[in-house]
């Protein structure tokens, strides 16, 4: 969040970073966002009986921004199906590896268990499906020897802080072009960096 919020202010996008929104009432992004005077809220998913409640209650606080792009960063809850249909076309996520391999948690140690010569994170678009939507970019990261789950962690986030803000721009200056399920660059930019 805090590379997103960065790199729309220094690289004067087209567009700005309206509110921080979050189910995690500790999330340091809070006190991030607040310092800069971006508005923020939390929307606790703890205080909900149903994640269809949740996810109403969720869209409420985002819409009343009224964004026209809603980037997933750090939000480690599953969506319903009506909250994305909500959103498409218009919501990005990050995940942690060259999807479509090692969906859901703990991607980088299956990666090394696996004996992956490279992983890497994807920038996509949000699908009913956890972590299948159409991809934008993703970013290659070797796996070396010696790695541990950490160390590469710590390497494929540097390359989460390159890719996520680049879709995103992408996305605001209206460059994506979806065919088919497949998310290609108007402009025909490389979308593996």
């Amino acid at each position: 969040m805090q590379a997103i919020v960065g790199r729309c202010a220094d690289e004067g996008w087209p567009a700005q970073v309206m509110a921080v929104i979050t189910h995690r009432p500790d999330s340091a992004g809070l006190a991030f966002a607040a310092a800069r005077g971006i508005a923020t809220a939390v929307v606790d998913h703890r205080a909900f009986v149903t994640r269809a409640a949740f996810d109403a209650a969720l869209a409420e606080a985002i819409d009343a921004h009224q964004p026209d792009v809603v980037a997933l960063a750090g939000f480690m809850r599953i969506l319903g199906a009506n909250f994305v249909r909500h959103y498409e076309g218009r919501m990005l996520n990050i995940h942690p590896s060259l999807l479509p391999a090692f969906t859901g948690l703990h991607t980088h140690r299956r990666a090394l268990e696996a004996g992956c010569k490279v992983t890497g994170a994807t920038v996509h678009f949000v699908s009913a499906e956890m972590d299948h939507g159409p991809i934008v970019v993703q970013a290659a990261v070797p796996v070396l020897p010696g790695d541990d789950a950490e160390g590469l962690a710590a390497r494929v986030l540097e390359r989460e802080h390159v890719i996520y803000p680049l879709a995103l721009h992408w996305l605001v200056q209206g460059q994506l072009r979806l065919d088919r399920g497949i998310v290609h660059h108007a402009g025909g930019a490389a979308q593996l960096v």
